[in-house]
């Protein structure tokens, strides 16, 4: 991240949140939150006033947000993106972190979709009479139970 130094256009609060995609409810937490800097006011209304830098940082976080990481971790992310290189290997943990999540989230989606697919072709062998395949299909949708129910990471 760069020191504030691209003040070219200014952006309402509605303007950022089109442009970036997030709800201005959004751009309204992530502040409070702290996962981005105050954001500077207009002089006479007391509105926020975006400027490119700020739109520059937000089009990340909608990047990182999008990914499932936490409000936490984006917090943690922005602070270490202020520190610099120092932070290197602090980032790539907390990044290889989520990537591992994912791959987690994904895996548990592939259960999912197989046990759908199964009971597909359950009730599509029902429905030709195929008695034989509907029972081995149900044995097979029946082994997926457990890896159905355990939680889903977060």
């Amino acid at each position: 991240m760069s020191a504030r130094t691209r003040h070219d256009h200014s952006y309402t609060i509605k303007d950022a949140a089109r442009l970036t995609g997030l709800p201005a409810s959004t751009l309204r937490y992530y502040e409070q939150t702290g996962v981005i800097s105050p954001i500077s006011r207009g002089a006479s209304s007391g509105h926020r006033v975006y400027d490119e830098d700020d739109l520059d940082q937000l089009t990340w976080i909608a990047c990182l947000a999008a990914t499932g990481l936490s409000v936490s971790d984006m917090r943690q992310y922005v602070a270490n993106g202020r520190v610099g290189p120092t932070a290197a290997a602090e980032q790539a943990e907390l990044l290889e972190a989520q990537e591992r999540r994912l791959a987690l989230e994904a895996e548990h989606l592939a259960v999912r979709r197989r046990y759908v697919r199964l009971k597909v072709a359950y009730w599509r062998a029902v429905e030709a009479g195929d008695d034989a395949r509907a029972e081995l299909l149900s044995q097979e949708a029946r082994s997926l139970a457990d890896a159905l129910k355990r939680p889903t990471p977060d």
